[in-house]
């Protein structure tokens, strides 16, 4: 028998993977391929763009958390289309109740907001967590490098966002008022003398004083994450709260895994749900409780639960 013959063997463990996903059409699939932090190098993208024309349709799908899809692939193609892409460095993508793969923006690499390497922490969350099970529903994870927070970490479980507190040394200032000018929030206005006034409870910790200082008066006295947890979107959305602040960036993986051991132990019986509904049950200081046991430096005082979105459509129990 040839080998154009010989029946399709269909590997069933990377169904089980939960990457490919049924289309409408007969024997049809969308392929979700992993992407974290979405961001991918020119030759592979090329060969993404030479299996999709292979076996797929007339375009690929961009998804919302930066994946790329492959549209109409046949289930007979599912070895063949994985065995081109190259499995070692192209992995179909995650589906059900696992760690999802990180978004993030570009981060401080280019970004000249950016504050924090939010593609190292992608990179690393994906290569440490991703596809992790939770027994209980989906977990989404983004990294934001300034409070611009471009990929809404606040809508995902758990929320990174980029943060600087700055401080002042007045000697050092020439009272040219550019910190004021820059300052969106009015955290710093110029006082009687002429020198910057810092407001801390305005503060939102962009860093931008820092960045428009032209004798360094302004500099950095903290850096690292802002985390905010319990959110999610769709029928039900929640918007994650604040639980830890300046975490530092090699800390993710930990601060991560923490919460998920909290997840899985708070969910257990409650069937298909998320984190924030379950900090919503639980109240957030439990979680909070848990947090500070290995981040006493980061974990807040107190927060308030995830905050529903009143979508103005059906009744929420």
């Amino acid at each position: 028998m040839s080998k154009a013959q010989q029946p399709t063997k269909i590997d069933l463990s990377n169904l089980k993977s939960g990457g490919f996903i049924k289309e409408r059409g007969k024997d049809l699939f969308t392929v979700r391929l992993r992407v974290p932090g979405g961001r991918m190098s020119v030759p592979r993208l090329k060969k993404i763009a030479e299996v999709a024309e292979k076996y797929g349709g007339e375009f690929v799908h961009l998804s919302v958390r930066q994946s790329i899809e492959l549209i109409n692939i046949n289930f007979k193609d599912f070895d063949v289309v994985v065995e081109e892409l190259g499995e070692a460095t192209q992995k179909v993508a995650s589906c059900g109740a696992r760690v999802r793969v990180p978004v993030a923006c570009g981060g401080c690499e280019y970004n000249p907001n950016g504050l924090v390497d939010t593609q190292k922490s992608a990179q690393e969350v994906d290569e440490k967590l991703f596809g992790t099970a939770t027994g209980h529903h989906k977990f989404k994870v983004a990294f934001a490098g300034c409070p611009f927070d471009c990929p809404k970490s606040a809508t995902n479980d758990v929320g990174f966002q980029g943060a600087i507190y700055p401080q002042l040394d007045k000697a050092a200032c020439i009272s040219c008022g550019l910190c004021a000018k820059s300052c969106v929030p009015k955290a710093i206005t110029m006082g009687e003398d002429n020198k910057p006034v810092f407001n801390a409870e305005r503060c939102i910790w962009c860093g931008d004083c820092v960045k428009v200082c032209p004798t360094s008066a302004w500099s950095e006295k903290r850096r690292g994450y802002t985390v905010r947890i319990g959110g999610k979107w769709g029928r039900n959305p929640l918007v994650g709260t604040l639980f830890a602040t300046f975490l530092p960036e090699e800390r993710v993986v930990d601060f991560i895994s923490t919460v998920l051991e909290w997840y899985k132990e708070k969910a257990e019986a409650l069937g298909r749900i998320r984190l924030g509904d379950v900090i919503i049950k639980e109240g957030p200081q439990a979680l909070l409780d848990h947090l500070r046991k290995q981040f006493p430096d980061n974990t807040v005082t107190a927060t308030i639960p995830p905050q529903v979105i009143e979508t103005q459509v059906g009744i929420r129990s």
